[in-house]
């Protein structure tokens, strides 16, 4: 029997499904709304609905997801929306093209915007846009039959979340993101998903198949070879070993393994004896509004929450990455800065986090980490800050401690100068931004996993060279790379001896070590 066609395209989310194809069609908008609608009463009452809607949604879903939809929420909460959309209807438009003309807008921007992150929002804001449409127009979203294989231009993450991915199925997309949400939700929940596809035609029904591990969708299989995806594995495949994240390679080297937590939630699954603390904690996706960035009391219950839990453990919390291709709903003045620019350029958002850390710090082993350090200078500014807002504190008598602070490296200019930051206290690479930069691709690019994969020689050089100038100072890795069985013998050997990476690759990187020499070459009998 000949084999099934296949097509390449590019992995988003590990493991083979195969199932009848399901080929979503865009919703378009009705050229002439219903007689009863007319005006901005009713497209605020749709909104609010779609906000109802989307909490319903997020009631009992995990934490990663629940933060995909607050963003959603927030967007809609947007005053901006509805002033753009109202002006659209003073001007004659129906309601239903006002909506749909202000957010194909918003989209359009996004979607020719150079950073990537930014272009991995349109399809949030298609799934906002698409969301009070079908309220509008009384068309409801059809969810897709259980076990189909989602084929289309992109997938909104409502969507996906709506989704029983119990009997399995897959995505395949002609374009989409590695890094977008719904890539995000699939390999958390170990959904088969390509990307990056191209435009191809498959027939409705038609079985086919989506091989995550090598990006390819296999046409028209025979439909007795269908097989199902896999279920959630995220806890059942979670680490158990309770040494507290202390390992020693086969020649004695002790290796410590921390775990990288984007939401306090999170923690709530996972022994806390299986990690030698957080490695990083990314504050932005706890931190998540405008509203949120200037809440002090907020921000230190959640960290006081992580320094609690980790018992002592040492804690790092990075300051929050947002701007540029990070977004934070409602900060819109200074779109182009991101990470320690920003937080520079917007002192008072910094000073808040800053308090609420100092704050924190008293309840455990905390370090501050910052991001996108590019100069030594910005170690410096923010550390004044934290000097005068614990002067502030001690003249009010609020208890307070002075952590470490560290920063990101994830910008090569600051990993070729690393011995030229005297003033942080330890390092941390973040890969991920660091391979970005040096292969000049966009991380939203559909082909970034293949230059990244390229790029890992360059990065492991760099790595090499920058661990070197980091001098005694302590050095980690918090990027994709450290959960990489495949490369942990080349981090070994470049001298990384603290490794921070997603809760469910512990074991991986735990059996990798304990057949490994300190200089990354294998034990005897290995």
């Amino acid at each position: 029997m000949a084999a099934p066609p296949r097509l390449k395209a590019t992995s988003a989310s590990p493991g083979v499904a195969t199932g009848p194809a399901y080929v979503a069609t865009p919703m378009a908008a009705a050229a002439s709304p219903p007689s009863h609608l007319s005006g901005l009463t009713e497209l605020g009452n749709a909104i609010e609905k779609a906000i109802r809607d989307l909490r319903a949604l997020a009631a009992g879903t995990d934490p990663e997801s629940g933060e995909i939809i607050e963003f959603q929420i927030e967007v809609l909460q947007d005053p901006t929306l509805m002033e753009m959309a109202g002006a659209r209807i003073d001007a004659g438009e129906n309601i239903v093209f006002a909506w749909v003309g202000t957010l194909d807008t918003y989209i359009r921007e996004l979607e020719c915007a150079e950073e990537d992150q930014l272009q991995a929002r349109a399809v949030d804001i298609l799934d906002v846009k698409n969301r009070v449409l079908s309220i509008l127009t009384g068309t409801p979203i059809d969810d897709f039959p259980a076990g189909s294989i989602y084929v289309g231009k992109d997938m909104e993450p409502s969507r996906f979340l709506a989704h029983d991915w119990s009997a399995g199925g897959g995505i395949a997309l002609y374009a989409g993101s590695a890094v977008g949400h719904v890539a995000l939700l699939a390999r958390s929940r170990s959904v088969p998903m390509v990307i990056g596809a191209g435009r191809f035609t498959t027939e409705k029904g038609q079985h086919i198949g989506v091989d995550g591990d090598s990006g390819i969708i296999m046409l028209q299989i025979a439909k007795q070879s269908a097989t199902t995806a896999p279920h959630d594995h995220r806890l059942t495949s979670m680490a158990s070993a309770a040494d507290n994240g202390i390992l020693h390679t086969a020649d004695g080297c002790q290796v410590l393994l921390a775990i990288n937590v984007n939401a306090p939630e999170e923690i709530d699954a996972i022994d806390v004896a299986t990690t030698a603390g957080i490695g990083l904690m990314r504050s932005e996706f706890a931190v998540t509004s405008l509203g949120d960035a200037a809440n002090e009391e907020k921000q230190f219950a959640i960290y006081r929450r992580l320094l609690d839990w980790t018992d002592g453990r040492s804690t790092t919390i990075r300051m929050l990455d947002i701007g540029g291709d990070k977004p934070l709903a409602g900060l819109i003045d200074v779109p182009s800065l991101r990470g320690i620019r920003l937080l520079l350029a917007r002192p008072e958002i910094a000073r808040v986090q800053a308090r609420a850390l100092l704050r924190a710090a008293v309840f455990g082993s905390l370090q501050i980490m910052l991001p996108m350090v590019m100069f030594p200078s910005d170690v410096d500014d923010i550390r004044q800050i934290y000097r005068e807002e614990s002067d502030a504190l001690s003249r009010r008598g609020v208890p307070h401690r002075m952590p470490p602070i560290g920063m990101m490296v994830e910008v090569p200019a600051a990993a070729l100068m690393l011995d030229e930051f005297e003033s942080a206290d330890f390092f941390s690479f973040g890969t991920n931004d660091l391979a970005q930069y040096l292969v000049a691709s966009p991380r939203e690019d559909a082909d970034f996993a293949l230059y990244q994969a390229k790029a890992v020689p360059a990065v492991l050089r760099l790595l090499t060279q920058a661990i070197r100038l980091a001098g005694k100072k302590p050095v980690s890795i918090c990027g994709d790379m450290a959960g990489d069985p495949s490369l942990t013998a080349a981090l070994l050997a470049a001298g990384i001896r603290h490794f921070s990476m997603a809760p469910a690759q512990l074991p991986a990187i735990r059996s990798a070590i304990v057949g490994l020499k300190a200089d990354g070459t294998k034990a005897a009998g290995e």
